[in-house]
């Protein structure tokens, strides 16, 4: 049998994008994905890539679906889950099956951080310190926030200004596609067993030098509006959002105040070999 490299998560946007950055790189009878419904992954299998049923909760779907397979990039589940069986799931199966390395890709945490993303961080520890256990060939692939994610912390800015708790931290953002080739690097090629990367973007930005950027791609002014936390949330459940996420919401607001994703590492960039992209040339993208 041949050994593949599995992407799990294939029809969610980082899997997915996984995916295609490995086309570019490997034939599509070497990759595989996991999915709980391959139907949604209908183009991936027009392309010929393996997509295999199978649930982080149900271990038997795991057994089988990691037949063969010698990578796997485990993409960590959603919040307000039981992310820690699920993710534990994960590497039991792959270990038993006799995958050979795995990588994860957790949330960045500064070292000696007492920084606590709710639902995120202590999770994410279990399971990187459950990875280095296992021994299984691992590589923590650790992110700070997505450039894209910055809308849904920062609401709809253009009309109404970048609404955000008080706060000049900065965060070094990166963009879900120069991960996901990065992460397609790290799957076809060797060296980066039992290793931690730290895939910032940059530069790192405040709230306040985003209302900035947004204010010259869009060539009016977008405000920056600091609030207490209480408004903020408050703020956010009158938009639609439930309590629990619109505080979810605020713990991201606030690792971006505490600095938690502002150190530029250069990894990111070393891994795929250009600079990253940044969030203004994402915004002029996006935005124009």
């Amino acid at each position: 049998m041949i050994s593949k490299i599995l992407v799990t998560g294939a029809t969610g946007k980082l899997g997915k994008n996984t995916l295609d950055h490995l086309l570019r790189r490997r034939p599509a009878r070497d990759l595989a994905g996991l999915a709980r419904d391959p139907e949604k992954a209908a183009e991936l299998v027009a392309q010929g890539v393996d997509v295999r049923r199978g649930d982080y909760s149900d271990y038997p779907s795991l057994l089988q679906a990691f037949a063969g397979v010698e990578k796997l990039l485990l993409i960590s589940t959603h919040a307000f889950t039981d992310r820690e069986t699920q993710h534990a799931n994960v590497i039991h199966a792959a270990k038993q099956v006799g995958v050979k390395h795995v990588l994860y890709n957790p949330v960045i945490q500064k070292p000696g951080s007492t920084f606590d993303l709710v639902r995120v961080t202590e999770a994410d520890r279990f399971t990187v310190d459950l990875l280095k256990k296992s021994g299984l060939d691992y590589t923590v692939v650790a992110q700070p926030p997505f450039i894209e994610s910055f809308e849904f912390f920062v609401g709809d800015a253009l009309s109404a200004g970048v609404r955000v708790p008080a706060g000049d931290g900065k965060a070094a953002p990166a963009s879900r596609d120069n991960l996901a080739e990065a992460q397609a690097v790290i799957l076809t090629s060797s060296g980066h067993e039992n290793k931690t990367y730290n895939l910032t973007g940059g530069p790192a930005l405040s709230f306040a030098d985003i209302a900035g950027i947004l204010s010259e791609v869009n060539a009016k002014q977008i405000a920056y509006v600091p609030l207490s936390e209480q408004e903020y949330l408050d703020g956010k459940v009158a938009s639609g959002l439930p309590q629990p996420v619109a505080e979810f919401a605020l713990g991201w607001a606030r690792g971006v105040n505490s600095g938690e994703w502002s150190v530029e590492t250069g990894d990111l960039e070393r891994l795929i070999g250009h600079p990253p992209t940044t969030p203004a040339e994402f915004y002029k993208q996006s935005l124009t």
